[in-house]
């Protein structure tokens, strides 16, 4: 045999080996699918979001004070205007509210009204009327001005315009409907996100000290289950330092916003207050990385390799993609059957509870589901220390190949 026939033989038998090595593997087809996965990372977030801005749209209304006769006539004008306006642009349905004796502080509290959202009101004679709208009623505001110019045409055909509206800017005093679906969309997607990134740090330790020889030494030292309540501890306590590091950072930047800025946030927040909130923030945090990080480590501890450890924690990120979608749906339809098994269901509870508590001013729940979380939590940890273990102390095993099976 030639020397180039040889070295042509060698090449092709390295070559062979390396494509039957990574191929014939398990992780393999998680390798094939990560673009998919990504796609449907990126859908499934705009679709939480979409879903969560029509849940708001379907809560929102523009609001005339008038008699009777006056909003029969502007109810058949609104009517008709909105034949102009495809689907997605038209204005807020409009209600028709009696008059009161002080239109003013009527207009307010309609404004300020806790069951549905009212971005504008208008009040008064409609060739003077008074027209107050909220940060993001700009819009709807001059929709309303119209709405009274025209109804004022159906008496006589004037060209000039026979109504100037007075229109003035106001801040909710209360949080809207719609900014408690705000709250709730990004609660779910902070809690996910810092979830997802710092738990992620155990994978990451793990592979680094499975390639130098670390793990081994510790456990030679002292017991599998230690090092694992230890790992998790010990990066649980990086993720709070993450956590008050960024968090100091966005409320000292929100304090600096411009007056504006802070009056478009005036009427988004949590429904239970804001110092509750954080607490409950925090509370699910915790329950939400320590589920999360007992599987990581559970998972990462049966790969010899970094490659595929990071390989073998793909699934878990895919199914806490899946808890996130979930929990948004959830935070779009508090009150339904699908928001209840989201509460419940232990891997999307954290994430859901800290929705209702944006969404809901009732605490008692959260006792509840903190102490089911608890009990998860136990759960989790104790089987994942299993699977850590085992993991650990079968490192030199062999290992499964897929070609195996093609080969038999």
């Amino acid at each position: 045999m030639s020397n180039t026939a040889r070295l042509i033989r060698q090449t092709m038998t390295v070559a062979r080996r390396d494509f039957t090595a990574t191929v014939f593997t398990p992780t393999f087809l998680l390798f094939l699918l990560a673009p998919l996965i990504m796609l449907g990372f990126g859908a499934i977030g705009g679709l939480g979001a979409a879903t969560m801005a029509e849940s708001r749209d379907k809560t929102v209304r523009i609001v005339a004070i008038a008699d009777a006769a006056t909003g029969a006539r502007m109810t058949a004008i609104d009517k008709r205007l909105r034949t102009v306006f495809r689907e997605s642009d038209a204005p807020p349905p409009l209600r028709i509210d009696t008059p009161a004796r002080d239109l003013a502080p009527q207009a307010r509290a309609a404004l300020d009204s806790s069951d549905v959202d009212v971005s504008a009101v208008l009040y008064g004679s409609l060739d003077r009327p008074t027209i107050v709208y909220g940060p993001q009623g700009g819009r709807t505001a001059s929709y309303l001005a119209e709405l009274a110019e025209q109804t004022l045409r159906t008496d006589a055909y004037a060209l000039a315009p026979r109504s100037i509206a007075t229109k003035r800017q106001v801040t909710r005093e209360t949080i809207s409907i719609g900014g408690q679906g705000q709250a709730a969309f990004f609660t779910v997607f902070g809690l996910f996100f810092l979830t997802l990134l710092l738990a992620g740090q155990a994978v990451g330790t793990m592979a680094e000290e499975r390639s130098n020889k670390v793990i081994e030494i510790l456990a030679a030292a002292v017991p599998l289950e230690s090092v694992f309540l230890g790992k998790l501890l010990g990066m649980f306590g990086v993720a709070l330092l993450f956590l008050a590091f960024w968090g100091t950072i966005v409320f000292n930047v929100g304090s600096l916003l411009p007056p504006e800025f802070a009056r478009a946030f005036a009427a988004t927040g949590p429904a239970v207050g804001m110092p509750a909130f954080v607490l409950l923030f925090i509370v699910y945090f915790t329950m939400a990385y320590m589920l999360l990080g007992a599987v990581f480590l559970g998972i990462g501890a049966q790969a010899s390799t970094p490659r595929e450890i990071q390989m073998l924690s793909l699934p878990i990120t895919i199914f806490q993609v899946g808890m996130f979608a979930l929990s948004q749906a959830a935070a779009a339809k508090p009150d339904s059957v699908l928001a209840t098994f989201a509460e419940v269901f232990p891997f999307s509870s954290p994430f859901a509870m800290g929705a209702k508590a944006a969404n809901s001013p009732e605490l008692w729940p959260h006792v509840l589901a903190v102490a089911w979380q608890l009990l998860w939590v136990a759960i989790t940890v104790s089987v994942g220390a299993r699977f850590f273990r085992r993991g650990v102390l079968q490192s030199a095993g062999p290992k499964f190949r897929w070609g195996s099976l093609v080969g038999r």
